[in-house]
């Protein structure tokens, strides 16, 4: 049975890890589901592609790169805080590259992880809160090393400092 044929009977679609059958005969769903279809076989074939060396990518290339509809990223601002595109003096939507990087990930939680909504935004928080936490330990450690290092071993001229500053001392008391 093909996609054409909706005879009452449903129309059955396969691809290479999913399959449904479509129990209504309107043509409109069918198209759509069509539509769908080639969308999730191109996120199988596809599943990390190249982001260009842009600085700014407006939603339609967002669209593409993610192969989703332009919709689904609007929503998907309303859902994901962190997912936040500048918009240009006449309202268009500008997505930099850590934002393209975030519509991919919540793809792959979403669509690959089977992640809920509530799922793929707590998991990217917990993220964002561990390599925060991380980040902040790596940074008070070269802080704490780098002033170590300043002081570990004294210099002739910290040495000639230190003997100025105590003998000013000697004549203000």
């Amino acid at each position: 049975m093909n996609a054409g044929d909706h005879a009452g009977r449903g129309a059955r679609f396969v691809g290479p890890e999913w399959s449904f059958v479509l129990r209504s005969t309107s043509v409109e769903d069918e198209k759509v589901l069509l539509e769908c279809a080639s969308m999730l076989e191109a996120a199988v074939e596809n599943p990390r592609p190249e982001i260009p060396d842009k600085l700014y990518f407006r939603i339609g290339e967002v669209s593409r790169l993610a192969g989703i509809k332009p919709y689904v990223l609007r929503f998907w601002e309303t859902e994901f805080s962190t997912l936040g595109p500048k918009k240009s003096g006449k309202g268009h939507r500008l997505y930099r590259r850590k934002d393209v990087e975030l519509v991919l990930e919540i793809k792959r939680l979403l669509y690959e992880k089977r992640y809920t909504i509530e799922g793929a935004r707590k998991f990217l928080e917990t993220r964002s809160r561990d390599t925060a936490l991380k980040n902040s330990e790596s940074t008070a450690r070269k802080v704490a090393r780098s002033q170590g290092e300043l002081f570990h071993e004294p210099t002739p001229m910290l040495d000639q400092i230190r003997k100025e500053l105590n003998e000013i001392l000697k004549l203000l008391n």
